[in-house]
């Protein structure tokens, strides 16, 4: 897996401004010049900050579900939120209506913010630097309906081929195409077009009566050419395997004991029990496990964490983010030492701090905040056989299913979609029902090794906060964790 930063392409900015004054500006009458009237009417109140956030997204879904299309989706959106922050208040405005006239009742709605009279603040353009890090496609347009459905059936019929006790499976495909322009006061513009794919399954098995379930899919930054063969039966063998082991698996037992977690999709436990606590908004307002403790040990040595957003294809990763700030590696955790948070514009000038291109917003209706993009764990020196050999007795968890954290007191509690017992070094037979029970910032201060694998999800992940949805990227080496609380069924 690659994890180096791919390099500004020369014209790739020009191309994105103008796919995004194409779509969104000009079939609206307007362009950058048309926008400073907006802008004036805006900074005629004293704020700090003011944005302009215009999107045109188009998406589609479709579902099979016993050979046949059970439902289908499609749908396309367009509109324009308008922003002005003075201090820590914000106010918010958004119409679907793009047009000059929409803008400005927006301005007007929005600057009554601000107290106090001030001259406008005089903006000099100046355009976001070019990157690179997806081709600006479009998925929908890379295969023909008909070819979409065929993709979903080879999915399905390379399921049921891989063991009879398939009675089941339900495969999803999914795209979107989006184009973003952002005007801020202070002159800055950027852009972006932005694919994304993803396709999954679900698999049902049955034996003597019993049914389980598993689960896989993929997906990134890419066209739907993306779903190869080999790609479909990773997808397959990952979901049948998952549910023909949990058809064997014995309830799970409960008590503390050694936890190792498998490389890659594990992940997602880090990135809600640790993650969610490193986003600026929770720190400033001190409601985070994490907040007032940069420079602090909060994990053990070698744990180094990284949120990433200019990994190339990834599903969490962004040319900019949505305020217009080019997104960047950055370190949080530095061998076990807090070092930095995730920032958006308004809560990094809040604390003293500098933007790290992670302000997010779901869509031109909803505000950007603090967000994760990429974010991981670094690999240790450890390999994986080593760590299970060390345990004498304890869990090893390989997927995940759903899980709850609270993010003031770190506390989470997370459900193993897929889990084996450790007996004398080795592992021996599967088990269900096991939760995991903990604490995030006292999880991580209990890493005792951490392997050589690090690897990165398949690219289905999606995280929720304050009622948005955005996609995101987690991943992780193979880690052994002392002490951890095991919910069980036995």
């Amino acid at each position: 897996m690659d994890l180096t930063d791919s390099q500004p392409a020369i014209g790739v900015a020009a191309n994105l401004f103008e796919t995004a004054q194409n779509t969104l500006l000009a079939p609206n009458q307007l362009d950058a010049q048309s926008l400073a009237p907006v802008f004036s009417r805006l900074m005629s109140h004293k704020l700090d900050y003011a944005d302009l956030y215009f999107q045109y997204s188009r998406s589609e879904g479709w579902t099979l579900e016993e050979g046949q299309v059970k439902s289908g989706s499609f749908n396309i959106d367009q509109g324009v939120g308008v922003r002005a922050v003075s201090g820590d208040r914000t106010a918010f405005a958004y119409s679907d209506d793009i047009s000059l006239h929409a803008l400005t009742a927006a301005a007007d709605a929005t600057r009554a913010i601000a107290g106090g009279g001030g001259a406008a603040q005089v903006a000099v353009a100046r355009r976001g630097a070019g990157r690179s890090l997806y081709l600006p496609t479009d998925p929908l347009a890379s295969l023909e309906d008909a070819q979409k459905v065929r993709l979903l059936e080879k999915l399905e019929g390379l399921a049921r081929k891989l063991d009879p006790r398939v009675v089941q499976v339900i495969a999803h495909l999914a795209s979107e195409y989006e184009v973003i322009y952002v005007a801020r006061a202070d002159g800055h513009t950027a852009a972006d077009v932005r694919p994304l794919v993803r396709l999954s399954l679900q698999v049902i098995a049955e034996e003597n009566g019993r049914l389980e379930q598993g689960s896989g899919g993929g997906g990134g930054r890419y066209d739907y050419t993306y779903f190869t063969d080999e790609r479909l039966e990773e997808y397959a063998r990952q979901a049948v395997h998952q549910a023909v082991t949990n058809l064997a698996a014995r309830p799970a037992p409960a008590g503390t004991m050694t936890v190792v977690l498998g490389p890659g999709w594990p992940g997602i436990l880090l990135h809600e029990a640790v993650g969610h606590g490193l986003e600026g908004d929770f720190n400033r307002k001190a409601s985070s496990a994490f907040s007032g403790r940069l420079g602090e040990r909060v994990a053990s040595p070698g744990v180094t964490v990284v949120d990433d957003g200019t990994l190339a294809h990834r599903r969490g990763s962004l040319n900019v983010d949505d305020e217009g700030n080019p997104t960047q590696r950055t370190v949080l955790i530095e061998d076990g030492v807090l070092v930095g948070y995730m920032q958006d514009m308004m809560n990094a000038r809040l604390m003293g701090m500098k933007p790290t291109g992670n302000g997010r917003r779901e869509s031109f209706a909803h505000l950007p905040m603090p967000r994760m993009t990429n974010t991981y764990m670094l690999g240790g020196d450890k390999d994986p056989a080593e760590i299970v050999a060390s345990v004498k007795k304890g869990l090893y968890a390989v997927n995940f299913g759903g899980g709850q954290v609270d993010i003031t007191s770190g506390k989470f509690v997370f459900a193993a979609a897929e889990a084996y017992m450790i007996e004398d070094g080795k592992i021996t037979y599967p088990v269900k029902g096991a939760t995991l029970i903990g604490n995030g910032p006292d999880a991580l201060t209990r890493v005792s090794m951490i392997g050589n694998d690090m690897k990165l999800d398949p690219g289905v992940g999606t995280c929720g906060k304050e009622g948005q949805s955005v996609p995101v990227g987690v991943g992780q080496p193979t880690l052994r964790i002392d002490g951890l609380t095991v919910g069980g069924t036995a």
